[in-house]
C-alpha cells in the first residue's frame, strides 16, 4: 500500500470530509477522491461509503486507519534514523580486538554518552577475520581490526577503511635477558596468536630474514597470557612496545625491518552517512 494513500485515509478518519483533507495537504478534492479509491482496491474492500453529501469510513476504512497510525509513525522514524543530518539514536554494533576496543572505543562510549545519550554502542570483542565475517554478515555495523606492515590485509570491495593509529612492536622477552639478534631465538619456542594468522606471518617473515624457521610451540590469544608464559620461561613473543606488560617482561626493539601494527574502523560501503554510525566514526578518528 502506498503510504501517501494512507495518509489520506487518516486525515478523512481525522477531518471527515475529502473537502478538508484537500485543504489541509494542499491538493485538489479529486486527487484525494482518487487516492482513496485507489487504497480500497489495494486493500481489496471498500473503505469509504456515502453519508449523504459526504463520505464516512466503513468498518474496514476505520480499521486501516488505525493500523496507518502505527505504520505512518513507523515510517516517519526510518526517514528520520536514516537522515544524515538526524540525531544519532538506536544501537551501534561494534567488533573489535581488545586492543582497539581499550584505546579507542571505551573512551569514545564516555564521550558519546555525553554527546549524543540516545546511542547505545553494543561491544563485542572479535579478531580480524572474525569481524569481518560478522560485517558482510551485517551482524555487527562496525570492524575494529589490524594488520601489519609485513602482513598487509587485502580489503574487500565493499569496505571502507579508515586507518586509527599504529603502533610498533618488538620482541618480548623476560626482563633479565639481554638484547640479542633474532637470530639468537632461532632455538626458542615462540607464541603466536591463537585467532589470527597476522603475527605469525610477521614472525616467520623476520625469521626467514635472520635465516632460521621459528618453532611454534603456544597459540593463545590474550596479550596478558603471552607475558605470562614468558615470565615463565615458556617462550617468546612480538609484542607491542609501550605497552604496559607484566613485571618480568620487557619489549626489545627488532632493528631493522621495523615492525607496525596499523589499526582500522572498516564499515560496509555506503553505510557511513547512518547518524550513529557517522557520529562514531567520527569520535574514533577524533581520538
Amino acid at each position: 500500500m502506498d503510504v501517501r494513500r494512507l495518509r489520506l485515509l487518516l486525515e478523512l478518519s481525522r477531518l471527515g470530509s475529502m473537502h478538508e483533507v484537500a485543504a489541509e495537504l494542499g491538493t485538489s478534492t479529486s486527487s484525494v477522491s482518487q487516492g482513496i479509491s485507489a487504497l480500497a482496491r489495494d486493500a481489496g474492500t471498500a473503505l469509504v461509503e456515502p453519508d449523504g453529501r459526504r463520505v464516512r469510513l466503513t468498518p474496514a476504512g476505520h480499521r486501516l486507519a488505525e493500523h496507518a497510525v502505527t505504520i505512518l509513525a513507523a515510517v516517519d522514524a526510518a526517514r528520520l534514523d536514516l537522515d544524515p543530518s538526524a540525531e544519532p539514536v538506536g544501537s551501534l554494533r561494534v567488533a573489535g580486538f581488545a586492543t582497539a576496543i581499550r584505546r579507542s572505543l571505551v573512551p569514545a562510549i564516555a564521550h558519546l554518552a555525553q554527546s549524543h545519550p540516545r546511542l547505545e554502542v553494543r561491544v563485542h570483542e572479535h579478531e580480524p577475520p572474525e569481524a569481518y565475517e560478522l560485517l558482510a554478515r551485517d551482524d555487527v555495523d562496525l570492524a575494529l581490526t589490524y594488520d601489519y606492515n609485513l602482513a598487509s590485509t587485502s580489503w574487500r570491495r565493499e569496505h571502507d577503511v579508515t586507518k586509527l593509529w599504529e603502533v610498533e612492536w618488538g620482541l618480548g622477552v623476560r626482563s633479565n635477558e639481554r638484547r640479542a639478534p633474532l637470530a639468537a631465538y632461532a632455538d626458542r619456542d615462540w607464541i603466536v596468536n591463537s585467532r589470527h594468522t597476522a603475527d605469525e606471518e610477521v614472525l616467520r617473515t623476520l625469521a626467514s630474514l635472520a635465516g632460521f624457521a621459528p618453532r611454534v610451540v603456544h597459540r593463545v590469544d590474550s596479550l596478558e597470557l603471552v607475558d605470562d608464559l614468558i615470565v615463565a620461561g615458556l617462550g617468546v613473543a612480538l609484542l607491542p612496545r609501550g605497552r604496559g606488560s607484566r613485571r618480568g617482561v620487557k619489549v626489545l626493539s627488532l632493528g631493522e625491518p621495523r615492525v607496525r601494527l596499523r589499526a582500522y574502523a572498516v564499515t560496509r560501503r555506503g553505510r557511513e552517512q547512518w547518524p550513529p554510525l557517522r557520529a562514531v566514526l567520527a569520535r574514533l578518528a577524533h581520538d
